[in-house]
């Protein structure tokens, strides 16, 4: 069984206009600098600007060499293999439940899951079946100098998103900017965007920041309000503010 790399003890959430919530510090000590001892080259990122000035590397951008790193290192085999976990899902949405936020999903032993299955499929009604719950991680950074998140609320088969903040102390000054914003549409006609379309910077009202700080999670729940965005940063060229990303969603 993999073991737990952080803890969500210290998650304190808001729950307007969505759950979304502060936990910090996210790792011992120890761990987090082994994090940042391995944290990968710049070399192996991908420019994604469509969802702003990002660089990613992740199961989806540049696979091979996300791979190839995550096996080279130890820290990251065993993050890997505790995220991939049925024990971090849970973990996480029961975390989330004893904060009066209940999703709704059930787990289930293999062997229930069985019974279900073939209960449905006796009956008719293999449609049914639940979505299933995986997760995944990504190497994110966003240059100090004009990096940014455009605003949005993320894709619909996203459940939970957890953003843990890789810098050592003193290494980002606050006054660059980095912040995870929580935001309203200033036009109420598209406060629902389910299916994540994207808004512009100027479209949204500043309800709150979570300040760019080592050793810490923001976690927020998709819904079909969940805007959020990070502004474009003000920093000298150099500095990149780096993040893993983590995404709880479902499949079918």
């Amino acid at each position: 069984m993999a073991r737990a790399l952080f803890s969500l003890d210290n998650l304190a959430l808001r729950y307007e206009p969505f759950p979304i919530g502060l936990a910090k510090p996210i790792m011992n000590e120890e761990v987090y600098r082994r994090f940042l001892d391995a944290w990968p080259p710049v070399e192996l990122f991908q420019y994604f600007p469509k969802v702003g000035h990002k660089y990613v590397l992740s199961e989806k951008y540049n696979s091979v060499k996300y791979h190839e790193w995550i096996r080279s290192h130890e820290v990251w085999r065993d993050f890997y293999s505790w995220i991939k976990s049925d024990d971090f899902i849970w973990g996480v949405l029961e975390e989330l439940k004893e904060r009066h936020i209940d999703l709704g999903f059930k787990r289930l032993s293999a062997a229930g899951r069985l019974k279900r299955n073939l209960k449905n499929l006796v009956r008719g009604k293999w449609w049914k079946a639940p979505p299933k719950l995986s997760a995944r991680f990504e190497f994110s950074m966003l240059p100090a100098d004009g990096g940014c998140v455009t605003p949005h609320t993320d894709n619909p088969d996203k459940i939970v998103t957890m953003v843990v903040s890789m810098a050592r102390e003193g290494e980002w000054d606050r006054a660059w900017g980095g912040g995870t914003e929580v935001n309203r549409h200033v036009k109420p006609e598209f406060s629902f965007n389910r299916m994540n379309d994207k808004a512009a910077f100027d479209d949204m009202e500043t309800l709150d920041v979570y300040e760019f700080e080592p050793n810490q999670c923001v976690l927020f729940v998709k819904t079909f309000n969940s805007w959020h965005c990070v502004r474009p940063m003000r920093g000298p060229k150099g500095p990149m503010r780096r993040t893993l990303t983590i995404n709880i969603e479902t499949s079918h």
